[in-house]
């Protein structure tokens, strides 16, 4: 019988309801149903950031999912599609609320929101959140500067992306992965 990890990692989660729980729940359980329990989950946190990450927000499901972790488990991808969650990481970083939490949460955060930019579908939808207003709120908590930028109620993946553009001064910009999405005219129609 195959595991549910989502299900596993919200029996174990600190707070069912809270946006932050709920996000990182969805970029966990769809990098274990991708390559298993014994790699690293998240880009760029090694197996330590690992266990701490879990411990925080999901204590006892590394026992529970009989995680083993080591240095050598890394299974992330190289790729175009994967360049870019260091530079999305760095935007994240850069747009941190002090206040919301320590600098490790914050860190553990921008990997797992970064690692779901690269994902297919709307940012919310790899995030596994309810709804875009739950990704709103998380946004907002944890980089209220980033998100008071999108005056214009952008689709968030495609202001995140057009953000680092602007980074670069680059004119015209287009998230990854957004080509075959169904709701491509809507988000790269006129605004």
């Amino acid at each position: 019988m195959a595991t549910d990890f989502h299900a596993t990692l919200m029996r174990h989660a600190i707070d069912a309801n809270d946006s932050t729980v709920l996000a990182l729940a969805g970029v966990l359980s769809a990098a274990f149903d991708e390559a298993g329990v014994h790699t690293l989950p998240i880009r760029g946190l090694d197996a330590d950031e690992t266990r701490w990450l879990l411990a925080r927000w999901f204590p006892g499901v590394d026992s529970a999912l009989s995680l083993q972790l080591g240095a050598s488990t890394v299974a992330w991808r190289r790729g175009s599609r994967y360049d870019d969650v260091e530079e999305i990481v760095a935007l994240f970083k850069a747009h941190a609320e002090p206040c919301a939490g320590t600098t490790s949460e914050v860190h553990c955060i921008s990997h797992a929101l970064a690692c779901a930019c690269v994902g297919k579908k709307h940012l919310w939808q790899d995030l596994r959140l309810p709804s875009r207003s739950e990704l709103s709120a998380l946004l907002g908590y944890w980089f209220p500067r980033l998100a008071e930028k999108n005056v214009h109620g952008m689709k968030w993946k495609k202001f995140l992306y057009k953000q680092l553009c602007e980074r670069e001064a680059l004119i015209i910009c287009k998230a990854s992965n957004c080509a075959d999405c169904a709701d491509f005219a809507d988000c790269f129609g006129p605004e």
